[in-house]
């Protein structure tokens, strides 16, 4: 991994009201890995998720995307670094107004970008990446789960940003359809140098996806590993969370990065 991190987290604190939702988070993600982020219900994790690209200001502390200090930006100065960050909200968050196409070229025409043929090249690309080509002309009320997760990915990735950020994409899946978005995310990692940053309660994607994993609590970075050394922990606490969050027995030989 370089020595400089692509996102740079310090001391971030945020509330809601008289509730501290994050409570002092330092954290350093590296270009080209993929970061899992585990935790129950309120620990802080989806919150964490939208302060990282400015989609909320934090109470305190500092997030650096590359060498820019994002929390003091404004919406028209955060355009260009939501270039390079990419989200994938929980349930896809398509609009259901517009069609397969129309909803992945929505952030290329919202970013200013007017020659259609550029837009159709653009789409086509991302489309392809997570194989729907054949469908830009169906409406989202037509499509599986499965399907709309993917179109959701296609339009997180089309304006081809270094980082994405993904928010529970495993949610409502079966899983074989949750391997699909599982494959997905590798290839993007491995074949277009993203970096990935996951938060998820399928543990069976942990194992195959993650270079590193942490776990938070109470707002707090609670554990960080790899996916080898998550197995092995003694901590009963976290043993308890993910056996009672996955309901599957712990895997023999997780699927690691390192075993690809």
């Amino acid at each position: 991994m370089p020595d400089e991190p692509f996102i740079r987290v310090r001391n971030l604190k945020h509330r809601f009201g008289s509730h501290e939702v994050l409570r002092g988070i330092n954290l350093d993600i590296h270009r080209g890995e993929t970061l899992v982020l585990l935790g129950g219900s309120g620990a802080g994790k989806s919150v964490l998720l939208k302060l990282l690209p400015g989609l909320l200001k934090p109470t305190s502390g500092t997030i650096h995307i590359e060498d820019t200090e994002i929390s003091c930006l404004n919406e028209r100065q955060l355009g260009s670094i939501r270039k390079k960050v990419g989200m994938m909200f929980q349930g896809g968050a398509l609009f259901d107004s517009m069609s397969v196409g129309q909803n992945v070229a929505f952030p290329l025409r919202e970013g200013g970008i007017r020659d259609e043929n550029e837009i159709t090249t653009r789409v086509d690309r991302a489309l392809s990446i997570v194989r729907l080509n054949e469908q830009q002309n169906k409406m989202p009320a037509d499509l599986s789960g499965g399907m709309r997760k993917r179109v959701a990915l296609a339009r997180a990735v089309v304006d081809r940003p270094a980082c994405v950020l993904y928010d529970e994409p495993h949610a409502g899946l079966d899983p074989i359809t949750a391997d699909t978005i599982d494959h997905m995310i590798r290839d993007l990692q491995h074949n277009h140098g993203m970096t990935n940053v996951v938060v998820t309660h399928e543990m069976r994607s942990v194992f195959h996806i993650a270079d590193r994993v942490l776990f938070l609590k109470d707002g707090q970075i609670a554990w960080e590993g790899s996916p080898a050394e998550l197995q092995s922990t003694s901590d009963p606490e976290l043993r308890a969370f993910i056996s009672g969050d996955s309901g599957e027995a712990w895997p023999e030989n997780p699927v690691t990065p390192a075993h690809r």
